[in-house]
């Protein structure tokens, strides 16, 4: 069976982001499976700290090229999230496409075999397809004032973002949500889903089961939060 690795929420380029850390042993997934599948929020303009939002492009850009040409048997394929689905990288995706044979990307999911990958912001309130559309082209990605920037990261050391996301995504509820979108873009577990992989709660969860499905999430690099790299074997 082929094996995949499912990597989310790095949120590379802003301050409370310990992704980088972690970029080796991508790597390394990536050069023993056939699918890297990036879910999201790999990137993040709304809190990136670099100079300006070109820049952020330019530097997700050769990131996501620098990945791809050194696992060159791997497929990568990049999903985007709500902190990176901004339109000038959105623009420049199909070229990368077209410069890169083993890369790829999707807007919203992903689905091989018996596993569906997503970011997984449809979590956050009951969601379908077109109103997730919505909301992703509305979603601000102007950069935050360095009194932002500080505020976060004091939340952030406080250990405030290690509790919340247990409060705002109890696992049954994000579950619910992620089945009932799933079940309007036509891939419900009667289609043969059988284990969701996605990110944006930055809470692990390691196979809850709810509808005939199994969850998975690795966390998120930022703080002191739990984060893993998934890896699986896809059953075609």
């Amino acid at each position: 069976m082929p094996r995949a690795c499912f990597v989310s929420d790095l949120h590379l380029f802003a301050n409370r982001s310990r992704g980088d850390r972690h970029l080796e042993a991508i790597r390394r997934a990536a050069e023993e499976a056939q699918h890297c599948i990036l879910g999201g929020d790999i990137f993040d303009f709304k809190w990136s700290t670099l100079p300006s939002e070109r820049d952020t492009v330019e530097a997700a850009l050769h990131w996501l090229h620098d990945l791809s040409v050194r696992v060159p048997e791997c497929r990568v394929e990049f999903l985007l999230g709500n902190h990176d689905y901004h339109p000038e990288l959105i623009e420049q995706l199909p070229a990368l496409a077209a410069d890169v044979p083993n890369f790829e990307w999707e807007r919203f999911f992903l689905r091989r075999g018996n596993a569906f990958f997503l970011h997984g912001d449809v979590a956050d309130r009951k969601m379908t397809a077109a109103r997730l559309e919505r909301r992703r082209h509305k979603f601000r990605h102007r950069k935050r004032s360095n009194l932002h920037h500080r505020a976060y990261d004091l939340l952030v050391h406080s250990n405030v973002h290690d509790v919340l996301p247990r409060a705002v995504y109890p696992k049954r509820v994000v579950a619910r949500r992620i089945l009932s979108y799933l079940r309007d873009v036509g891939h419900g577990p009667e289609t043969g889903v059988e284990h969701v992989y996605f990110g944006h709660t930055h809470r692990a969860v390691n196979g809850y089961a709810y509808g005939g499905i199994q969850f998975h999430n690795g966390g998120a690099p930022i703080g002191r939060s739990r984060y893993r790299i998934l890896e699986l074997e896809i059953c075609e």
